[in-house]
């Protein structure tokens, strides 16, 4: 007998890795627009004069950028499932089992995709498996799914009087 509390969908598409990269670029243009903005506000210049080092300068943007990163997908993927580039996609994240995913599993996932994207997706296709998960995504017990129309619109609602 099932779980009538149970929201888990019967059917799950899995989201194609082409459309996840897609959101991805989405979402790292506009935050890398914001960072840029809020690194050239706090130093007037994108430049940086550090007794001529310049990887130590570029590393420094590194850890807010990221931060930022972090801050982005963890607040809009908690609260909806979805940042920017994955609503204009109509991509989401939830656990495995379909359902909304949690906060934990949320930030591992985020963590992943903000500070070692390079190792979290070639471990994930190399280790892949047939739910498309990086590996962030599988410790953070989440996959990404594609919506069906109906439901990247479901909190659209028409009645007639």
């Amino acid at each position: 007998m099932s779980d009538p509390q149970d929201n888990s969908p019967s059917k799950i598409i899995l989201a194609k890795w082409t459309d996840r990269f897609a959101a991805w670029l989405i979402d790292f243009i506009i935050i890398s627009i914001i960072s840029t903005s809020i690194i050239f506000a706090l130093f007037g210049t994108m430049y940086y004069e550090f007794e001529n080092v310049e990887f130590w300068a570029e590393s420094i943007q590194y850890i807010p950028t990221s931060s930022i990163f972090f801050l982005y997908w963890v607040i809009l993927e908690y609260k909806t499932g979805q940042t920017i580039g994955k609503k204009i996609l109509n991509l989401k994240i939830v656990r495995i089992t379909g359902q909304k995913a949690d906060l934990k599993g949320i930030m591992i996932s985020s963590f992943g995709k903000s500070f070692l994207l390079p190792i979290d997706i070639i471990l994930g296709w190399i280790l892949t498996n047939e739910k498309r998960q990086r590996i962030f995504n599988k410790i953070g017990d989440t996959i990404v799914v594609k919506l069906k129309e109906d439901e990247a619109n479901s909190d659209l609602k028409y009645t007639k009087d």
